[in-house]
This record gives C-alpha cells, structure tokens and sequence, in this order.
C-alpha cells in the first residue's frame, strides 16, 4: 500500500505531462514555459508544506494522513479534465502542492524508515522507489494504452478535439484509482509499531527544527537531494526529446518516455541491496558520476535523428544514475544521525531546500526550450544538469567523508 500510494499521488501534477508531454502540451494548448510556470506553482506551496507537514507526520500516523492526501488529490482529476484555462490549472497546482507534499511526503518517508527497522534502510527506500517506478512504468504503459484506443485515427492526424477526448478518458481514469487506492489505504494499511516511538511531543517542534539544522550532513543532504532531483526533473522532457529531436509521433514518444521508466525499479532495489551491504554514501557518489556522463552525452548534439541506439544507450546511463541516487535520498538517514523520532522534521527541513527545483526547474527547461527551438534547447538543460552532477559529487563526497568519521545513532 505505501509503495502503490507513493508514486499513484504523484501521477495527475507529474506522471502525465511527462508521459504525454507533447499531448499535454497540445490539448492544454499551453507551452513549455507556460507548463513550468504550473511546476513552480507547485513547488512555491510544497517549499511551505514539507516544513509544516514534517512536523505533522511526527504527531499522527502515517495511514490517516496518506489517506486523506489520495482522496483529495483525485478530486483535482476532475478538474483538470474539463480542460480548464491556464488560471485556473495555476489555482489546481498549488492545490495538488498543498494535498500531495503537506499531508503525505513526510508521512510516506517516515513510515519507510520505520518499515526498514535498523539493518535494511536501503533495502526499504530501494523498494519503496523501486516499487514506485514498477508502478509508474506499468501505469505508463497502461496509460498510453488507453489513450491510444480511444484515439479514432492514428497520433499523426488525430484532430485536437479527439486528442482531448482521449487524454479525458486517461485523466478520469487514474483519477479513479488514486481514490480507490486512498480507501483502501485507511481501511487495510497498517503500521507495526508502537506510537511513542512514531510519534513525538507537538510542543518541541521548533526545538526539533533547530536539533536537526545543528547537523552538517542535513545541509548535504539538501545540496544532494537538490542536484539530483534537477536530474530526475529533466525526466519531464525525455518524451519531447524523442518528439522534436528523433521525430516520433506522439504515441511512440510517450512509449519511450514510458519504457525508461522500467529503469526506475531495477536501478533502485539494485543499489538499495548494495547500499545495505557496502556503504550507502559511496553509491551515491557512483550516481553523481553515472548521471554526468549520461548528461554530457545529450548536452553533445550528437543524438539526432537516425541515432536511436546511441540515444537509448545514453538515456540508460543517465536514467540508471537519475534512479540509483533518487533510491538513497533518505536511506542514509541513518548515517547522518537523524533520530527516528525526528524523521518527519528532518524530511521536511531537507525537503525544503532539496526540492526547490520544483519551483525553478520547470520555468527554466520552459525558458531553455522554447527561446531555442530543436536540438540547442535540449543542450542546455543537459549541460545545466552536467554542472549541477558535479555540485551533487562534492557534496556527496564531503557526505561520505563525515559520516564515515561519527558514530551512528
């Protein structure tokens, strides 16, 4: 239930633009700035949320909150189905930045880390994405499978009314999982352990905040999590690549963004078994130096068209370090001498600098890709990420270093 909940909270604001990029950019009828300005919305209400839901997460259980964040992010489904104006999908994602960050992220991480006990972090943040990505690659497929039926012609000279008719009935859909699956986790999802341990005293809260600022590898960790996540942000743009650059139509550039997504499960259960066994910081290193060479492979301008095998070889690399690292932005809570009594604050503190590029990732691949149409435009957001790689790797080497020196809790 928490691997199937974390990524299904994620799939209306993130999962379909990055599937269906060029379909939701054309049935929306905004373009790629327009679309990051929506991210950034986004990101501006989730920067406040995981500070307060941090604490939120340490006070009440993790099933209630997951819970209730499912049912109200399905709702705004129903909105975005109808096709509404820019204003108002602006309104619909600050929403979703408020029900699936405030309510649930710190919920879902802490709950991993209480799953994972003392012995098997990496194994349990490994499942949890990995079984994340599982779900997402097979709802991706799926996805595109739906859509692909109710298309009446073939992706190339479908109208844009039956395009919309056709992104409608996948919207509504997942909608109506996301619902379900919110239900059943209130009724069925159940945590095993004692509630003094889960939870901790609401007026120490801002005792807890500054306790875990005190600590040099939470300002890592922040530096880590931020440079990698631009990396997994760029995930977005993986479909309009094979769209404007390799010349797919839109059913097979959804396809390939679709199928990369299988990447995701087998890079993060991988590393989370060897994080476990042979030092979690080291393998984030190796992600840093895996993602800068996929990074530098785009940003090189020499996968054009007719370059598919060297395309999917590159996005292997690059996709395979995106995920190996995404696998340990927590499961290293340990090393870093956070208590479990305060993941929730800690989760919240990082999160709070670690995913700011929900709020200038967007804007700025926006700004990249539509002021220099086709290939040069893709340049840049890879290069951007080849520089932000190196930045991750000094920080997750001086992360390395410090742990390795402290006792751990």
């Amino acid at each position: 239930m928490l691997i199937l909940s974390g990524e299904l909270i994620f799939i209306l604001p993130y999962f379909l633009p990055r599937v269906f990029r060029p379909t939701f950019l054309a049935v929306f009828n905004v373009n790629n700035f327009e679309l990051g300005s929506l991210f950034s919305i986004y990101g501006i209400v989730a920067l406040f949320s995981y500070v307060f839901g941090g604490n939120l997460a340490d006070r009440f259980l993790p099933r209630n909150l997951i819970s209730i964040s499912l049912i109200l992010t399905s709702l705004g489904g129903i909105v975005l189905a109808t096709y509404p104006n820019i204003l108002i999908l602006k309104v619909l994602y600050g929403y979703w930045g408020f029900t699936t960050v405030f309510l649930f992220w710190a919920a879902m991480i802490k709950g991993t880390r209480i799953w994972g006990g003392l012995h098997n972090q990496g194994k349990a943040f490994g499942y949890l994405d990995g079984g994340r990505g599982l779900t997402a690659s097979l709802l991706g497929t799926f996805g595109v499978f739906v859509f692909s039926i109710f298309l009446n012609h073939d992706a190339t000279s479908a109208s844009i009314l039956e395009r919309q008719d056709a992104f409608k009935n996948v919207i509504l859909f997942f909608s109506g999982i996301i619902a379900f699956i919110g239900l059943m986790v209130f009724f069925f999802m159940r945590t095993n352990i004692n509630e003094g341990v889960l939870q901790s005293k609401s007026d120490l809260s801002y005792k807890n905040i500054f306790t875990v600022l005190k600590l040099e590898s939470v300002w890592l960790l922040m530096i880590i999590i931020m440079c990698a996540y631009f990396g997994y942000k760029v995930t977005d743009i993986y479909s309009l690549y094979a769209s404007d650059i390799l010349g797919y139509d839109e059913v097979k550039a959804a396809n390939i963004s679709s199928l990369q997504l299988y990447l995701r499960p087998i890079a993060c259960i991988l590393i989370g078994f060897m994080a476990d066994r042979y030092n979690g910081p080291l393998w984030i290193i190796i992600g840093f130096l895996t993602m800068f060479l996929g990074s530098l492979l785009f940003a090189s301008g020499i996968l054009i068209s007719g370059q598919f095998f060297l395309f999917a070889i590159s996005l292997i690399i690059l996709a395979f370090g995106t995920y190996a690292i995404r696998a340990l932005y927590f499961a290293v809570l340990k090393e870093a001498n956070i208590p479990l009594a305060l993941t929730g604050t800690a989760v919240g503190v990082i999160s709070l600098a670690g995913y700011t590029p929900d709020i200038f990732g967007g804007p700025l691949m926006g700004f990249f890709l539509d002021k220099f149409p086709g290939i040069k435009g893709h340049q840049y957001v890879f290069g951007l990420l080849a520089l932000l790689s190196i930045f991750g790797l000094f920080a997750s080497l001086r992360f390395a270093k410090i742990t390795l020196k402290e006792p751990h809790i």
